[in-house]
């Protein structure tokens, strides 16, 4: 076999956050959650739920679907870390769950609205969604194997996630410009949706599904053709007992690094209140400022562009002064925007009464979607550069089995806070603000958090 060189390494490494991103841009924020949510609350409104309770139900439902397949990830992410850390192979669990996220997307084609299941749209939504957060392990845990200089892996983290940001912006501008058809049914240029997708039965947005997919297969040969596995002496495949008895220990273990469980911890919240943010921004904007899909998607590229810029930068900043300051910039300013979000309604901001029919509240949305893109986008590149100093190196993979679990344990939290706000207030803007609370605990727990972690010699 070629010996790979470190470039390539690299490059096909930043392929999987170009490859898998769609899936966040696409489908959980700006395209098809939305869509779900909208075609969930006409079909409540025809059943003559009111307007206010059918769109509060609708992210309930979401927030629930989400919640479960988060569950499912945070129980199974340790153990499959440690079973690829004691076989040594992680390519062969990349090809499953990329196969896992091909389907579950490609599925999503067959949501139309007229014989729509809100059951199966879940579950093939969560079946991709898994695929994508488990294949997400296991490409993490080479970024150690990258460069031997530890100094150099926040550059390089963050620069993967700069270039995944542009994926999903490429990815985005194609979907409005060819397919997403505006209120008058042409796209964003005046072309007819391609393929002549009829936009009765919403195939010019169901194809969303189909249209990530396909990227994610193609976009992934470069990191199949460039990864490779470290040989590990004596290893065997599937070493299930072993493996689960490793992770017994690894947990039974985690009081004697009081580092890596308060940043497991932190991140436990933080993260998910960035998702929470992402997977219901989109669903917020048409449910509460009354978007369109096409404005969803524009906000999206200003989001995304701040996010691949702010990812660069902090990439550089992250080598010079180590994550650590980053990280704890981006959590205080996405407690800020998240208060912010839940005080912006058509009539207020920041709970201030402010003229009728003014455009503030769609431009002071738009500057909180930028931020919102820059912190989010900075604030996970750092995120998993700090995890390679907290983890033990010998079990890097296990290491970010935890730290998905972490990040899962309770990302079923936020969609579920946000679902029971949702649904005992009766209101989608005040079904969101847990999520500020959630960045102050994870504020917090990183005072406990040493920079170079408790293995560090």
């Amino acid at each position: 076999m070629s010996v790979v060189s470190k470039r390539k390494r690299i490059w096909g490494w930043y392929f999987f956050d170009w490859a898998s991103q769609p899936y966040n841009t696409l489908l959980l924020t700006f395209i098809f959650g939305p869509y779900f949510t909208s075609t969930v609350t006409a079909n409540l409104i025809s059943e003559g739920v009111t307007n206010e309770a059918a769109r509060a139900q609708a992210q309930a439902y979401w927030g629930w679907g989400l919640a479960a397949a988060g569950i499912c990830i945070a129980f199974l992410a340790p153990v499959l870390g440690a079973i690829a850390d004691n076989s040594g192979r992680k390519l062969p669990w990349i090809w499953l769950f990329s196969a896992m996220y091909f389907v579950g997307s490609g599925a999503l084609w067959w949501t139309a609205p007229q014989d729509f299941s809100a059951v199966w749209t879940l579950f093939f939504f969560g079946m991709g969604l898994i695929g994508m957060e488990f294949a997400t392990i296991f490409t993490n845990s080479y970024l150690p194997e990258l460069d031997e200089n530890p100094n150099e892996l926040g550059r390089i983290s963050g620069s993967g996630w700069a270039f995944g940001y542009v994926g999903g912006l490429v990815a985005l501008v194609i979907m409005l410009l060819l397919f997403q058809a505006t209120a008058n049914g042409t796209t964003l240029i005046g072309l007819t949706p391609l393929f002549g997708l009829d936009t009765v039965t919403k195939a010019d947005t169901r194809i969303v599904g189909p249209l990530a997919a396909v990227w994610f297969a193609v976009f992934m040969i470069p990191f199949f053709l460039y990864i490779r596995d470290t040989h590990v002496v004596g290893a065997k495949p599937l070493l299930i007992g072993e493996s689960l008895r490793d992770l017994g220990r690894t947990l039974k273990g985690l009081p004697k690094h009081p580092s890596l469980l308060a940043y497991l911890g932190s991140s436990m919240f933080y993260r998910d209140a960035l998702n929470g943010l992402y997977t219901f921004g989109g669903v917020y904007a048409v449910g509460v400022l009354g978007w369109s899909t096409t404005e969803i998607g524009i906000f999206g590229i200003v989001a995304i562009i701040s996010g691949a810029v702010f990812c660069w930068i902090s990439g550089r900043v992250d080598r010079r002064f180590g994550p650590m300051p980053v990280i704890v910039v981006c959590v205080v300013a996405l407690a800020f925007v998240s208060l912010l979000v839940v005080s912006i309604t058509p009539e207020t901001i920041l709970f201030i009464p402010i003229a009728a029919g003014s455009n503030m509240p769609d431009v002071t949305f738009f500057i909180a979607g930028a931020v919102i893109g820059a912190a989010g986008g900075a604030l996970q590149a750092s995120s998993r550069n700090m995890m390679t100093r907290q983890a033990n190196p010998e079990r890097m993979t296990e290491a970010f089995g935890l730290y998905a679990l972490s990040g899962k344990a309770t990302s079923f939290l936020a969609p579920a806070l946000i679902a029971l706000t949702s649904q005992m207030t009766g209101s989608q803007r005040l079904g969101v603000s847990p999520l500020v609370g959630l960045f102050i605990i994870g504020l917090i727990l990183l005072i406990w958090v040493k920079p170079k972690g408790d293995f560090s010699k």
